[in-house]
């Protein structure tokens, strides 16, 4: 066997700064690191339904289920001694209820509005974010009113306004207008003024790209059958901007808005950075059901470790400048970190 002597080395080739000096021990690398995740950083984003007892898996998110509401609060309960403090609300509505207005959304006795009220009951303290957009509810799949193959913004904002009072009259902390219509914060900020209804905080999603990762969030919500072969590319945005992004969010705040979305997120660190680092209210960012499925997917080919690759993007976002990341993760991350 040849040995190989170890080269002389004088004092000049050794540095005076390692930085692998802070690496070497796990206790160290904790200790002087820049960017932490906790459970109270995550949303979890929950789809419902109608029915008794009943968890329905989505084929294309794998974990996922739309759930219905006695399974849901028993859920919250959990996500709340996890330290999740927030959950967003997505329905299945009934093909039956579906309309060209999207009318279920304004009736105060829907599947969200009775979700709402049912989670405050049993879990005060759980944050609430009502999404208002029509796409769950019409008959086309389009988060608007649709005539003439196009999405008609002005009466569009007239139904949001609606849709948003009535569910902060059911008692949830935030609505989030995901729609991306022209000038609905301001209009849905007014709306609420007017029901004194001053408290109910507005997460706008400000920057929601038209991206091909949404599919099967629309499975989920069963929209996409009703969308077909259409797309939301008229008003949601191009996702070769950027400095689009920051008008977006500078009117929505101008408007009223609490806190901004980018949506996607990962594909879209670059915006959740500048929209961070340029305004001074709370930038939070979406992994969506397409950047979670692929994720998931590949865990279960055995590619890719997917409780660490989750758990790396979500420490991303957070090391981008998002306060706070929707996932639908958030219930395992959350028993992982905890």
């Amino acid at each position: 066997m040849t040995h190989h002597a170890q080269p002389e080395l004088s004092w000049g080739q050794f540095p005076t700064t390692r930085l692998r000096r802070t690496r070497m021990q796990g206790w160290c690398r904790e200790l002087v690191a820049e960017h932490h995740l906790h459970p109270s950083d995550l949303i979890w984003p929950v789809f419902i339904q109608e029915g008794k007892n009943t968890e329905t898996p989505i084929a294309s998110m794998p974990g996922v289920f739309r759930i219905t509401l006695d399974l849901l609060v028993e859920k919250i309960k959990l996500a709340n001694q996890l330290s999740i403090r927030a959950m967003a609300l997505f329905p299945l509505v009934k093909s039956e209820l579906k309309s060209p207005y999207g009318d279920e959304a304004l009736f105060d006795g829907n599947l969200v509005c009775r979700a709402i009220k049912e989670i405050k009951n049993a879990v005060p303290d759980m944050g609430i974010i009502a999404d208002v957009a029509l796409d769950p509810y019409t008959n086309h799949g389009q988060d608007g009113v649709f005539e003439n193959g196009q999405v008609i913004n002005d009466l569009t904002i007239d139904i949001l306004c609606k849709q948003a009072v009535v569910q902060a009259k059911a008692g949830c902390d935030i609505v989030a207008p995901s729609d991306m219509m022209d000038g609905r914060v301001g209009a849905i900020r007014k709306a609420l003024e007017q029901e004194n209804l001053k408290d109910t905080l507005i997460l706008a999603y400000s920057a929601k790209y038209a991206s091909s990762m949404y599919g099967p969030f629309r499975d989920a919500v069963d929209s996409a059958k009703n969308l077909g072969s259409a797309d939301k590319r008229s008003y949601q945005m191009n996702p070769a901007n950027s400095d689009e992004a920051l008008r977006e969010i500078a009117l929505d705040i101008a408007e009223g808005a609490d806190m901004v979305m980018v949506k996607p997120g990962i594909a879209y660190l670059d915006i959740v950075y500048r929209a961070a680092s340029t305004f001074p209210v709370p930038v939070f960012a979406y992994q969506v059901s397409g950047e979670y499925a692929m994720i998931k997917a590949a865990g279960n080919n055995g590619w890719i470790n997917a409780d660490a690759v989750m758990a790396e993007q979500l420490l991303s976002f957070k090391r981008a400048g998002a306060r706070a990341i929707l996932t639908y993760a958030a219930l395992d991350i959350a028993k992982a970190i905890a």
